[in-house]
């Protein structure tokens, strides 16, 4: 599945900093340092589109990135953790909630966790979070390249007998290895209601 163009448009602070074009959304969501870049920059297939960072809490905006000039992926700021103190961790808190409650062009939300570790006690408020909310979610497992076959049947056995999974797609991902790329590229894709990449593997 191909990408032909992708570009970072705006970091957005306010919602006056947001596009205009109307074009449809897909937000990044997950716990600082999860991967979120790393998986915009495989699902482009772009090294370095998307800055990446060992430092938690970098990313202080909403990144939007158009892909094919048919939908934004958008980067959200790392829950858990951001640089700049609490009164920042609360800006950034209204912008973003404010963001996916209300925002017309926003068509689903992607939700990245550590399949290393499993759902942080932030990952499952999310998770309760969009189980609430009739957008359209997608759970995306990173770091899989780090487990065995056997571990990572293991965490989804334990998630699925804890009932975190029930009612939501999901899959495992490796910005690495391009493990879940393509089907979450294709779900992307489908969600926003546009036609999907020209098929072939990249």
């Amino acid at each position: 599945m191909n990408i032909r163009s992708a570009e970072f448009v705006v970091g957005a602070v306010g919602r006056g900093d947001l596009p205009a074009d109307g074009l449809p959304e897909v937000a990044l969501a997950g716990r600082s340092n999860v991967g979120k870049s790393s998986l915009i920059n495989r699902l482009v297939q772009r090294r370095s589109l998307a800055r990446t960072s060992s430092t938690p809490g970098k990313t202080q905006q909403l990144n939007y990135y158009r892909v094919d000039n048919a939908a934004y992926l958008v980067d959200l700021p790392g829950y858990g953790f951001v640089r700049g103190g609490l009164e920042l961790r609360l800006t950034l808190g209204r912008l973003v909630q404010g963001y996916l409650e209300s925002l017309t062009e926003l068509r689903a939300i992607v939700q990245l966790i550590d399949a290393r570790h499993g759902p942080t006690e932030l990952d499952l408020a999310m998770i309760a979070w969009l189980k609430e909310h009739p957008k359209p979610s997608l759970l995306v497992f990173t770091k899989v390249d780090k487990l065995s076959r056997q571990q990572w049947l293991r965490r989804q056995h334990e998630l699925t007998a804890a009932g975190t999974l029930a009612g939501l797609a999901y899959l495992p991902f490796s910005a690495v290895t391009g493990e879940g790329r393509d089907e979450a590229l294709e779900w992307i894709y489908q969600e926003c209601g546009v036609q999907s990449p020209a098929n072939g593997k990249s």
